[in-house]
């Protein structure tokens, strides 16, 4: 019989957790070790400079780039309002990445993200929902301020 998963921490909560943990940390070794071989992570969802194609990007080696091009550089500070369970999906509902640029300076996103796990609790696909252009649009203001 299995338990129910209102017993436990649902394996997508969990990983959206751990996931959001190490990136906050910047630790890329335990981020990376989040995620199947095979992932797709899309974030933004979509076409951006950060992929050009708008496929995501695909498997381990695709995903470290994503780390060292865009967490990497980063000082993230992420806030999840509410996390929404469906099948073998979180949907973390109003999260928030605040992202300080320098002091004084930070650039808040408000984006979905739902994160889909396999059976061994592995990211199989994150995708992140949120605009770039607004992101693009905050940091000019930030620079006229």
């Amino acid at each position: 019989m299995r338990t129910p998963l209102s017993d436990v921490e649902h394996p997508a909560v969990l990983a959206n957790k751990q996931s959001i943990r190490y990136a906050m940390e910047g630790n890329k070794s335990a981020w990376l070790a989040l995620y199947a071989d095979d992932a797709v992570l899309a974030d933004p969802v979509g076409i951006s400079p950060m992929d050009p194609d708008g496929l995501g990007h695909h498997g381990k080696a695709a995903i470290e780039v994503f780390w060292d091009t865009v967490i990497a550089p980063s000082n993230i500070d992420i806030q999840v309002e509410k996390r929404w369970i469906s099948g073998d999906r979180c949907c973390c509902v109003a999260q928030v990445a605040h992202n300080t640029i320098e002091a004084g300076k930070t650039v808040a996103v408000d984006m979905l993200a739902v994160y889909e796990v396999n059976e061994q609790g592995k990211i199989i696909k994150m995708s992140a929902h949120w605009s770039f252009d607004d992101m693009l649009a905050k940091l000019e203001a930030l620079q006229a301020v």
